[in-house]
Formats: C-alpha cells, structure tokens, sequence
C-alpha cells in the first residue's frame, strides 16, 4: 500500500500564471463547446441565429488562440517555458 505525503503538492505558481495566461482561449472553447451543444441537442432544425453563433463562437476561438500564439512567439527566448 502507498503512503501519501503527508503535504499534498499543488500546482506552482508559474502553473496557475500559465492557466491565467492561456484563460481567454479556455473561456472561448468553452462558449464553443455550448454552441455546439446547442445545435446538436436542438429540437428540429437550428435556427440561422443558432448557426451564426456557432460560426462566432468558432472564430472567437481561433482569433484568440493565434493571438495567444503570436504573444508566446514575441516572447523573448529565455523567457519561453
């Protein structure tokens, strides 16, 4: 049988600033995940409005995540984790 620490070990500080850093895109997949969710649980055909948002919700995602992107590739070298 294992033993458990006796002090559980969270994440680091750097972890919960890389979950901060990287939010927007996390919050973005979320509201995507509820479009789609949306669409294929709908009773009947989506609605045009329900296929807009979805489409918005999939650019949003893709807008934040390459400027997420472009912000890491700015980041000088020795600050890269």
């Amino acid at each position: 049988m294992k033993h458990l620490p006796t002090q559980l070990v969270g994440p680091t500080v750097a972890d919960l600033d890389a979950i901060e850093a990287e939010w927007p895109v996390i919050e973005a997949e979320m509201a995507l995940l509820d479009a789609e969710i949306r669409v294929l649980t709908m009773d009947g055909p989506p609605a045009p409005i329900d296929w807009q948002r979805l489409r918005r919700a999939q650019a949003r995602v893709l807008r934040i995540a390459a400027e997420l992107s472009n912000h890491d590739a700015a980041a000088p070298m020795w600050r890269a984790a």
